[in-house]
């Protein structure tokens, strides 16, 4: 079974047994249909003002996009970190990335099997004593003594091994600890790997890469999802988790509820996905994704509590 197929079978499980987030199933079709009134899906995902400068090379814009992937997570320090002029944690430490890249180019691989946090919280303006900068380093770290020792430090000879297919990219990362993402409940693997696969997604709306199975991916499972599908009516969470949100509460990572959270997530947007099957858009996991992640910008779901927990998953 490929990893993606894995993913998709976990979930549908979890959200079988889920006791404390569940999907209003009943209202899906109805909801599908509303995304898509007046306008085509948006591609996934369309995060263009953190690219590189379009004159980049195939070498650096792959070297971005696996070195920003690489941190893509620490939401639930977000609050925590100085925004600069970004309104969200997430475009802060694009930002910093974006900015390194354009004035001084990629990090090479033995600079990055060798980065420090202080290095970092200069690039990211951010504390260096920072818990957050710690983890990006130890991932950073990782990306570079993957690079040097399997593929003679070159970030495209790690998309090329995957000969076109995003899934084969998935699974590659997938053993990274730069990339690992996989959880249990109640006994049984349930792997999420976000970063593994929003990184082939960005690779291929980068150009680096034309993936023929991009409608393969998942959702890339986070908490902003779930938060807006929750809003939105598509979710229900137990009472006693939202008042646990409410209060700010940081959910423990792999705890039963926040598994539940992220994996009924993924199987309501594959509901979402089949019911729109027929239709004129036909849109793919991924680019659901985009849409949801897109709307959680908006002030009606920033003024309510999100569910926040401190992991290097999301």
């Amino acid at each position: 079974m490929v990893i993606t197929d894995e993913i998709r079978d976990a979930c549908a499980w979890v959200a079988g047994r889920a006791t404390k987030v569940r999907i209003a199933e009943p209202g899906i079709s109805r909801y599908a249909a509303s995304l898509m009134l007046g306008q085509a899906p948006a591609p996934a995902p369309n995060r263009a003002a953190t690219a590189p400068l379009a004159q980049a090379d195939r070498e650096a814009t792959a070297a971005f996009w696996l070195t920003l992937d690489a941190i893509n997570f620490g939401s639930g320090w977000f609050p925590t970190l100085r925004k600069r002029e970004q309104p969200t944690g997430y475009r802060t430490i694009a930002a910093g990335i974006r900015q390194r890249f354009d004035q001084q180019g990629p990090w090479q691989a033995a600079e990055l099997a060798e980065i420090s946090s202080e290095e970092l919280s200069t690039v990211l303006e951010q504390d260096p004593a920072h818990e957050l900068l710690g983890l990006f380093a130890a991932s950073l770290r990782d990306l570079g003594a993957h690079l040097l020792a399997d593929y003679d430090g070159s970030f495209t000879a790690v998309v090329d091994e995957a000969d076109g297919a995003a899934v084969a990219l998935v699974e590659q990362l997938a053993g990274w600890d730069a990339f690992a993402d996989v959880s249990v409940y109640d006994g049984r693997r349930v792997a999420f790997l976000k970063r593994a696969q929003i990184a082939a997604a960005d690779l291929s709306r980068a150009g680096v890469e034309q993936f023929s199975d991009i409608a393969e991916l998942t959702l890339f499972a986070d908490n902003l999802v779930p938060h807006v599908l929750r809003i939105d009516g598509v979710l229900e969470f137990d009472p006693d988790l939202v008042a646990r949100i409410n209060r700010g509460e940081l959910l423990i990572h792999d705890s039963p509820e926040e598994v539940e959270m992220r994996a009924c997530a993924v199987h309501a947007v594959e509901l979402i996905v089949a019911a729109l099957a027929g239709s004129r858009y036909a849109p793919t996991a991924a680019q659901i994704d985009e849409t949801l992640w897109n709307r959680g910008q908006g002030t009606d779901y920033k003024s309510v509590p999100r569910p926040r927990s401190r992991n290097t998953a999301y």
